[in-house]
């Protein structure tokens, strides 16, 4: 059985088809203190909690579902974090900070047999479950709402590191070619970019990149680009806070698209193909 969390909906409806498997009618309150609720329908076998821990509400709803499945009959227990929340805290920044992303992972850890994220951030966070994780790749999927006409396409990461990321998506595109752009970050604020070597010009370019927070730097990046035909965003994580999508338009990018693993307007791609493969392979 599939339950979902109230933030993953979508993307848990597209599990249930993919894996063929029932999807449970979960129930979200609460109560007049703020403190929330969950219901779940009886469970026979194994259930698979798909929850995106998109902010702290999320984080309490997740250990509640799977706490619920358990008690409503489940053998086994699967978590799907299609989006980890604190995944980016991943190590101690500052003397007496804690490193968030572990603290997280050890209490989803608690009530689930395994784990499966998607596109995590730092892949290593996959080290701090106690329970056998598995992060999964949805990047190739970014590829299906791109046009089908992209001119002469390249395909830009914003930094060496999420060159793979740029790679993928221009593999599973076709044509095109794959470069990034140069980021040196000199604090937590102050990061200075410079425009990848590839010629842009009149060709179409998609910047490819896990998560867009805010935009702010993806936006300084395309603006550096040299007379581009068309700029097109691709995300996993659209998590695009505050005025990140209008940052995005001033800078010249036609289009956003991204997965469902964060459910936006652009979510027009679903990582529940990925999500269904790797589960199944187990």
């Amino acid at each position: 059985m599939i339950v979902s969390g109230s933030a993953s909906q979508g993307l848990a409806s597209a599990l249930a088809a993919e894996l063929g498997e029932e999807l449970a009618r979960v129930e979200y309150e609460s109560f007049p203190d703020g403190e929330r609720i969950v219901r779940v329908p009886p469970v026979e076998g194994r259930a698979v909690v798909v929850a995106s821990t998109v902010d702290d509400a999320a984080h309490v709803e997740l250990l509640q579902l799977q706490d619920a499945v358990r008690e409503a009959g489940a053998e086994s227990v699967i978590t799907v974090l299609p989006y980890m929340g604190y995944a980016r805290q991943d190590e101690a920044f500052e003397p007496g900070e804690p490193v968030s992303a572990r603290a997280m992972a050890r209490a989803v850890s608690t009530g689930t047999d395994a784990v499966y994220t998607v596109n995590v951030h730092e892949p290593a966070v996959c080290e701090f479950f106690d329970a056998p994780a598995t992060n999964v790749d949805a990047t190739p999927h970014l590829a299906d709402p791109l046009p089908e006409d992209l001119r002469d396409p390249v395909f830009l990461a914003p930094d060496a590191s999420a060159l793979p990321l740029a790679e993928s998506v221009r593999d599973a595109y076709g044509p095109g070619d794959a470069d990034f752009f140069e980021k040196i970050r000199h604090s937590g604020t102050d990061v200075e970019i410079t425009p990848s070597e590839t010629d842009v010009s009149a060709r179409d370019v998609v910047v490819v990149d896990d998560i867009v927070a805010t935009g702010s730097t993806m936006s300084e990046a395309i603006g550096l680009l040299d007379e581009p035909s068309r700029v097109f965003v691709a995300c996993v994580h659209p998590l695009l806070a505050a005025n990140a999508r209008t940052k995005l338009a001033k800078a010249g990018v036609d289009d956003v698209v991204a997965t469902d693993t964060i459910e936006r307007a652009v979510s027009e791609a679903s990582a529940a193909p990925a999500v269904a493969e790797a589960i199944g392979r187990e």
